[in-house]
């Protein structure tokens, strides 16, 4: 598809904004929910689990700012795959100079993999946790399932797998209601902040944003928009502009539940960690094993186990999501087709990214670092990354040769050029202390 057919097929008809078809709420549900739970993997509850820990509830207020900048960052990755037919990376390389395409494809591979690391590690510590046995080769197994199921599964049954898989994030709901939180308290905190002028609270502040907002999840929903696309054999929004009234609804029912069931699981962390390590004195998560183990005597067996369950449950749904990212962004930079519904053989190169980056991140566990420590410091690297990457989104979804007349509302640019100097200002402050 070249670019001047697409930009004068867009902009020959304004988006039809007649009411969308009825169709079950939930069949609404896709991309949107399934980026919203990956964003509370293993690296989320390890960083909430030690934000919870060392500052109790003081932080939740966090959760509130960052909650309609997710939002609308989500939407924009979205509506960029919906309506250009092609992924960010895939933008990148049509419209702007290859340099800048490089850089941010090579900072989301250092990203992720060391966010895959992280991931492996807390899934085969966890498993430790409850059956015993050897860390490194649950890690390493876990890893290997991983890539086996997103290599030979079809796309249409991956992705159900995928959604049906959210529901692993009811556990840490299962466990904030044991953990004895005192609601008025917590509920206070989220709006009232409690601030602190101090490196350890900068760092927290940018582990938050970085576990809320994340670079993989930009690229995942935009690939799994144009994947839902090819599913329903439809075509790219700016060359049938009519269907862009329902699509672009849809798009933000998804992207709103998604993001609200990731807020809400993520304040579950928070909430129960405080009620209990904090509360209890425990300040100092420096282990996987710590952090579930300190929430037996506490909160009991019942949220000991579903808190490790839960680990390996969202896990098992992020690690492709960081594979699936990164193989996305590497075939679109070089111009190859990459797909999940594609055959292994005809899309080698996508395949081939899943699995080195997913085995390159279980490989990482060989190396003497603490999963806890590694999970919280993959949030904060994702948080100094996702500016810049931020303001490029932003610029292709109000460029019209990219979108044609169906660019960003100027209430949405706004909102998200608001993320996008967040993100900016809270990197800064972390630089700013830890310098």
């Amino acid at each position: 598809m070249t670019e001047l057919p697409v930009a004068i097929a867009a902009e020959s008809t304004q988006p039809d904004d007649s009411p969308p078809p009825r169709i079950g709420f939930l069949r609404t549900l896709g991309p949107g929910l399934v980026t919203g739970a990956a964003d509370d993997d293993p690296s989320g509850i390890g960083t909430h689990s030690q934000i919870g820990a060392q500052f109790g509830y003081g932080l939740a207020w966090t959760f509130v700012l960052s909650f309609p900048l997710m939002v609308v960052i989500q939407q924009v990755a979205a509506e960029i795959g919906r309506v250009t037919g092609g992924g960010i990376a895939q933008n990148l390389r049509r419209h702007y100079p290859r340099p800048v395409l490089w850089t941010m494809v090579v900072l989301l591979l250092i990203a992720n993999i060391v966010n895959l690391g992280a991931d492996l590690s807390a899934m085969g510590a966890a498993m430790v946790l409850l059956t015993g046995g050897n860390a490194v080769a649950y890690t390493l197994l876990f890893g290997v399932v991983c890539v086996a199921l997103e290599v030979w599964l079809s796309y249409p049954r991956y992705a159900a797998i995928l959604k049906w898989t959210t529901l692993s994030l009811f556990a840490y709901v299962g466990v904030v209601m044991v953990a004895g939180v005192p609601w008025g308290r917590a509920l206070t905190a989220l709006v009232v902040p409690e601030l602190q002028w101090n490196a350890a609270y900068a760092t927290a502040v940018v582990a938050i944003l970085g576990t809320t907002i994340s670079p993989y999840l930009f690229f995942w929903q935009a690939g799994q928009e144009i994947e839902e696309q090819r599913r329903h054999h439809a075509k790219p929004l700016c060359i049938a502009p009519r269907e862009a009234g329902p699509e672009l609804r849809r798009i933000r029912t998804d992207t709103l539940v998604g993001m609200a069931f990731s807020s809400i699981v993520s304040l579950a962390i928070v909430f129960a960690t405080a009620a209990t390590l904090n509360a209890n004195g425990i300040t100092d998560i420096t282990t996987s094993a710590q952090a579930a183990e300190a929430l037996r005597p506490i909160a009991g067996d019942l949220a000991f186990a579903m808190f490790a369950l839960g680990i390996i449950g969202t896990g098992l749904l992020a690690v492709p999501i960081l594979a699936g990212s990164a193989a996305y962004a590497v075939t679109e930079m070089v111009g190859k087709a990459g797909s999940l519904d594609a055959k292994p053989l005809k899309a080698r190169l996508f395949y081939a990214t899943i699995a080195l980056t997913t085995l390159a991140g279980a490989a990482l566990t060989s190396v003497a670092v603490d999963p806890v420590r590694a999970l919280y410091w993959a949030a904060v690297v994702n948080g100094v990354l996702a500016a810049p990457l931020m303001a490029m989104m932003m610029l292709i979804v109000r460029n019209k040769r990219a979108m044609g007349r169906l660019t960003l509302s100027p209430i949405a640019t706004l909102m998200g050029w608001i993320a996008t100097l967040v993100m900016a200002a809270a990197s800064a402050l972390f630089f700013a202390f830890t310098l």
